[in-house]
């Protein structure tokens, strides 16, 4: 059905040990929304990514994905609808695999091109992606021979080889310079243009990483829900700061936003003054 969410959490809370990674996370992505799920290291952006990736299941609480609940449904048929790019499955790409065959293989879900059988549609679409994000030059290279930003660019195309509903970026310009990070969020930008591009989640701990076209935003820290909405709603200095834990300003300049330390009294401030006091109370 067009109003089924593309994800529906409920009160999802995800335990590793003595440790709640996640607590208590409800939230909805509908059709044709996207999403940047903002947070510090630790907050547990990238385990909420991949319960909505169904690599993960929650220790409570309920999770649908394209309408199928979670623990109800078989995951390998679950799974070629979503596109996935990461840094844990990018560590899993053997160096030697080309940059086609990592491409044309997410049709099968699978990594490392062996004896699938690839039809020229498939091998068409695959060509056609490389073309359209600017690497259609690098498809008999090798994984392992890439660029950073080239390594991003053909995870990408991987992730949209399947056609997905859903499209979930975890860190997309991590450890990209400043030029590979701007030719990457135009890109993105210029997918969503496209009235078939597919429903899309963004982690990031940075919020100049954060693409003009996103729509919707979700904080988290230490597993908790801070806010969450529309993009101008929740992206405000309250908000942020509360998110980081400090007082942050934040500008908002042409659907981009960047956010700096508010004023001078971060810790080493503190200590700072904290010593000049000590020194003119002895």
């Amino acid at each position: 059905m067009a109003d089924t969410p593309v994800l529906h959490l409920v009160d999802v809370s995800l335990r590793r040990g003595t440790r709640w990674l996640l607590d208590g996370i409800t939230w909805t992505v509908a059709e044709g929304e996207r999403w940047v799920v903002l947070g510090p290291n630790g907050a547990g952006k990238t385990t909420l990514l991949a319960i909505a990736a169904a690599q993960l299941h929650p220790t409570s609480g309920v999770v649908e994905i394209l309408g199928d609940p979670l623990g109800l449904t078989d995951v390998f048929e679950l799974r070629p609808r979503i596109g996935l790019a990461s840094a844990a499955l990018a560590d899993r790409i053997p160096d030697d695999e080309r940059v086609a065959d990592l491409v044309v293989s997410a049709g099968w879900a699978v990594l490392g091109r062996a004896r699938e059988a690839y039809g020229a549609d498939d091998v068409l679409r695959a060509a056609s992606l490389l073309q359209r994000l600017g690497i259609a030059h690098l498809a008999r290279r090798t994984f392992g021979t890439l660029s950073e930003g080239e390594r991003k660019r053909a995870q990408l195309a991987r992730a949209l080889m399947p056609d997905p509903e859903l499209l979930l970026l975890d860190e997309p310009a991590a450890g990209l310079d400043l030029a590979g990070r701007e030719l990457l969020l135009t890109t993105l930008d210029e997918l969503a243009v496209d009235p078939a591009a597919p429903t899309t989640v963004l982690v990031t701990h940075h919020v100049e990483e954060i693409p003009r076209s996103v729509t919707h935003a979700l904080l988290l820290r230490d597993g908790r829900a801070v806010a969450q909405g529309p993009v101008g709603d929740v992206l405000t200095p309250a908000l942020l700061s509360e998110c980081f834990g400090l007082p942050l300003a934040v500008v908002h300049v042409d659907g981009r936003y960047t956010a700096r330390a508010n004023g001078h009294d971060g810790p080493l401030a503190r200590a700072g003054a904290a010593s000049a006091q000590g020194t003119v109370a002895g």
